[in-house]
């Protein structure tokens, strides 16, 4: 067996520390970016997926992203 070696700088490995809000990327509060961390996916696709979320629940994710701001960290 070789050792192959694939270096990828957009995949993240999964946080083992918990869920923390990113500060190094973050536009307003660092939720986003602390999810993106998480889960190991690209932020703006969590960031799409957020606005498309509060628009179709009807602003419902604006209360769940202040709590998780607020609680986070």
């Amino acid at each position: 067996m070789s050792d192959l070696r694939f270096e990828d700088s957009t995949v993240r490995p999964v946080a083992s520390r918990g869920f923390r809000l990113g500060r190094d990327r973050k536009k307003v509060m660092g939720v986003c970016s602390g999810i993106s961390d998480y889960f190991g996916i690209d932020v703006t696709l969590v960031r799409i997926a957020w606005v498309a979320g509060t628009l179709i629940g009807f602003g419902s994710l604006i209360l769940i992203y202040l709590a998780v701001a607020l609680i986070a960290d």
